[in-house]
């Protein structure tokens, strides 16, 4: 599996599951630098509004939707930096070192550590505060790419339980 498709997909999985009220917001590095070397580049914010929009499109009526609109109700930010180059560790190990520095500060653990002798590398980090998810962050590296998520909010784990329980298939293998 592509480094890039599973942080996308282990941000939309998290994405629902959490709500803010401190913010872990990581300092990212110089992506000025970055996209100036970049084949290509995405860089997504999406903050309280837009999230908040999106919650209140979601049907009340439904429980799956209501349990995901009240998680998503007090999301303070998302941040997606995406980078493609056209030649190999164009991110420097500076940048990289700046970036999980931040992340091996007090209140963040890292939950998974994903990586292989071709210097693909996902790393995926929380920030806990008395049993409570203050933030993520999700690093992913390849010699040609670099991916930084970090997904700001709060949600308790008794709210991630419920989450989890209601987006996982029955036994019939529909939701």
């Amino acid at each position: 599996m592509h480094i890039r498709t599973l942080a996308a997909a282990a941000a939309a999985l998290l994405l629902p599951l959490l709500a803010c009220s401190r913010s872990p917001e990581l300092k990212l590095p110089s992506l000025g630098d970055l996209k100036e070397h970049a084949t290509e580049s995405v860089d997504i914010t999406l903050g309280a509004f837009p999230l908040h929009f999106a919650a209140w499109l979601m049907d009340d009526r439904d429980g799956d939707s209501a349990e995901v609109r009240k998680a998503l109700k007090a999301v303070k930010s998302v941040q997606i930096r995406s980078f493609r180059f056209d030649t190999d560790f164009a991110c420097s190990r500076a940048d990289l070192g700046a970036l999980r520095s931040q992340l091996s500060q007090p209140g963040w653990s890292r939950l998974v550590g994903v990586h292989n002798r071709n210097q693909e590398d996902v790393d995926v980090y929380v920030a806990l505060e008395d049993q409570v998810i203050r933030g993520i962050a999700i690093v992913a590296c390849q010699p040609r790419e670099f991916t930084i998520i970090n997904i700001v909010g709060t949600v308790d784990l008794d709210q991630l339980a419920r989450l989890r329980r209601a987006l996982t298939p029955g036994p019939t293998g529909i939701m």
